[in-house]
């Protein structure tokens, strides 16, 4: 599989020869859809806290007897079927919401969003992307020349800090390392831009 690279002048150079593996691999939106899923659920918190019937400020006072007035029988205000009574199955912040998904899942389900960027031509992959200085308006102009001035995804092998500072304060830029590299920010910007050491490190991992 060759990738096509540009420079930092937006300017189209060598090909790059990549894995068939992890970028020419078939559609499966199912696979994908259960790798998102899976993400998601694993970084969720149980921070819900409701209370039992136990748990509920009540009086054991029986609010009426139980024979004679014709209404259904009530033994004390705490119930479940009452407002302001307890719940019957009470959401706890010890709830667990991962899900399980093997490695083999994981990297392949990966490799199909990775292929799928490159049949749709939104993965760009570039030499290198340094900036002298950490200013955002560099970065942007930078960005700007090499004709990516859209929501960006920008993947690089080592974040350096010139890099970072530059890149924080645009608000459609997202700048990760190779190993922060997460399925659903790959799905979410409409570009994803890789240099050639990320691609290299992505072989590594998924390859």
């Amino acid at each position: 599989m060759e990738l096509k690279v540009i420079n930092e002048q937006g300017q189209a150079g060598a090909t790059l020869q990549a894995s068939d593996t992890l970028f020419a691999r078939e559609y499966n939106e199912a696979l994908i859809h259960q790798v998102v899923v899976a993400y998601q659920a694993n970084a969720r918190a149980g921070n819900r806290k409701q209370k039992n019937r136990s748990e509920v400020a009540h009086s054991t006072h029986k609010p009426w007897r139980q024979k004679g007035t014709g209404r259904a029988r009530a033994g004390m205000s705490s119930s479940t079927i009452w407002r302001g009574g307890g719940r019957a199955f009470p959401n706890t912040p010890e709830e667990n919401f991962s899900q399980k998904l093997n490695r083999k899942m994981f990297r392949a389900g990966v490799a199909s969003i990775l292929s799928e960027l490159v049949r749709q031509d939104r993965l760009v992959v570039v030499d290198s992307l340094t900036v002298e200085a950490p200013k955002t308006k560099l970065f942007a102009q930078k960005l700007k020349g090499m004709g990516l001035d859209d929501r960006l995804l920008v993947i690089t092998d080592r974040l350096d800090e010139n890099l970072y500072l530059s890149s924080r304060n645009l608000p459609n830029v997202l700048v990760l390392e190779a190993h922060e590299t997460d399925p659903v920010s790959l799905i979410r910007f409409p570009r994803v831009v890789v240099t050639k050491e990320a691609v290299a490190k992505f072989e590594e991992m998924w390859g």
